[in-house]
């Protein structure tokens, strides 16, 4: 007796300028099970399920539900169908509240106003179904990216969506936050949903996932049960090669100061206390120190104090011994420091502009760049980017030109980070550098920033990720509710300790 599938796409093609997204791949979704859609950055996944969600025509192939083809031509068309997507880039208006995102477009009239309380009841009834606690009156702009990422979900369940996409669901999410969403997969497929899960992170595909199926370059490689796999046969698949999953690093030898931060304080833009409280430390050459905390307890300010995206309420900051507590940003960029940011498309990249001229954003004014009357040199930005592209392996269809918002995002941040790595800082300061990247790019940043480190270079890493805290890290610094709560030697520690810490049940002076 023949299989019966929720979703079939067969032999799908999707073509951009200067590249195959998609070549010729098909995808077979169970009834009620989590497939894993894994693959490098730009390996076409988000390219597939966007064809899925009506987002992108294939040029070939057929999709099928429930054994009977269909055509979606729109995301209206998709809904229609019972699928939904959580975008990786969430898909909200920032102004409207958490009930008025998920009822936007299916909203319930009577005589031309707007009836919530019906409306109001279902969402609130979801959200206790599901484990999603959301407060329905809280705008977009003033909550957390977790819980945004329920308003998303929600908006799936609220129209009665029984295939569910989640594309890179927990690339913004914190740990804690990511234990909470595997949960509610693992509930919503007991519940009978068929979930397509994006992700690069092979421990979640290895906990969730039923089955998994691995793309490469655009190209279909196969589709595995995760019970008969392990995570190197996985990356295998995915690269194309080993993969060294355990971040291998010799010892740190730390020489003097890079960057002294003294007494600094940062205020908050979303409540009246400070969000960095009187924070000090120092960044030596030669070491990788590592800010662990939970989302949300002052690392963001404390690096937008430090790189100067925020202005300090107090304290000083010295780079090489040079103050600069009051510099522009361009300054303390020229004078050593380099900033992988947080938020890639809002303080990383220009979306439209070509992907070289974002390579150049920080040096444009250099005269390697730019004539003695203010015009900029094409060709020498052109081979510079060229340059960049190859050594980070930036993928993109159709090279420097490429308009940057049409990438992947886990090009875009390859891009950014060759960008910052190539200026040789004497201060490298990196917040999440591996987000959104496959396990083949994560390697490759880590030895880069251990490479930076050994050439007698300080790094400042910020991350969420306790597994990269652990291994990358020389000294942990960790973070709760603005201030600094304990110093550690990552080899003397673990994740339970550094938990405890993180979520403010201990707290100390200094050294672990």
């Amino acid at each position: 007796m023949e299989e019966s599938y929720a979703i079939e796409m067969l032999n799908i093609t999707k073509r951009f300028p200067g590249i195959i997204a998609n070549d010729n791949i098909t995808l077979q979704l169970r009834k009620g099970e989590i497939h894993a859609l894994l693959g490098e950055n730009g390996a076409g996944k988000s390219t597939l399920m966007s064809v899925l969600f009506g987002l992108y025509q294939a040029e070939e192939g057929i999709i099928k539900k429930d054994g009977k083809e269909v055509k979606i031509n729109d995301p209206n068309d998709a809904n229609d169908l019972g699928i939904g997507m959580v975008h990786q880039h969430f898909k909200l208006v920032q102004c409207f509240t958490v009930l008025d995102n998920i009822i936007l477009g299916v909203e319930t009239t009577r005589g031309g106003f707007l009836r919530k309380d019906k409306a109001r009841e279902k969402v609130m009834a979801l959200s206790e179904k599901y484990g999603l606690k959301v407060d329905p009156d809280a705008r977009i702009e003033d909550i957390t990216v977790g819980m945004q990422q329920r308003t998303e979900i929600l908006k799936m369940l609220y129209r009665d969506n029984e295939i569910l996409i989640f594309d890179e669901p927990t690339a913004v999410l914190t740990p804690s936050e990511i234990d909470e969403l595997m949960q509610i997969m693992k509930n919503l497929a007991k519940e009978g949903k068929s979930i397509l899960f994006i992700s690069h992170k092979l421990n979640e595909i290895m906990e969730v996932a039923d089955r998994c199926s691995v793309l490469r370059r655009g190209k279909y490689i196969g589709t595995v049960d995760i019970k008969d796999v392990t995570k190197e046969e996985l990356s295998r698949m995915m690269v194309g090669r080993d993969v060294q999953l355990v971040v291998e690093k010799g010892e740190s030898h730390p020489t003097d100061v890079v960057l002294h931060v003294e007494n600094i304080s940062v205020g908050s833009k979303t409540h009246s206390m400070d969000a960095v409280k009187n924070v000090s430390f120092d960044v030596h050459r030669g070491e990788i120190v590592c800010i662990a905390g939970i989302d949300g307890n002052g690392q963001t300010e404390l690096v937008y104090g430090i790189s100067g995206l925020e202005p300090l309420k107090s304290g000083k900051i010295l780079l090489d011994n040079k103050d600069i507590s009051k510099a522009p940003i361009r300054e303390r960029s020229t004078s050593g420091m380099s900033h992988i940011p947080e938020d890639r498309h809002k303080h990383g990249l220009v979306l439209d502009y070509s992907l070289e001229y974002n390579m150049v954003l920080q040096r444009y004014f250099e005269p390697e760049f730019r004539n003695g009357i203010g015009f900029l040199k094409r060709k020498p930005i052109r081979k510079y980017a060229e340059r960049l592209i190859e050594q980070f392996d930036v993928r993109s269809g159709q090279g420097p030109i490429t308009i940057t918002r049409s990438m992947s995002g886990g090009n875009q941040q390859k891009a950014i980070i060759a960008r910052e790595l190539d200026k040789d800082p004497q201060l490298l300061i990196a917040v999440q550098p591996t987000r959104g990247l496959d396990v083949g790019a994560i390697e490759f940043i880590h030895s880069q920033l251990i490479r930076h480190r050994d050439s007698g270079h300080g790094v400042l890493l910020v991350s969420l990720e306790l597994e990269e805290v652990l291994s990358v890290s020389d000294r942990i610094l960790v973070m709760y509710e603005g201030e600094i709560v304990g110093e550690f030697d990552p080899r003397k520690t673990n994740r339970e300790e550094l938990g405890l810490y993180m979520a403010g049940a201990r707290k100390e002076g200094k050294g672990a």
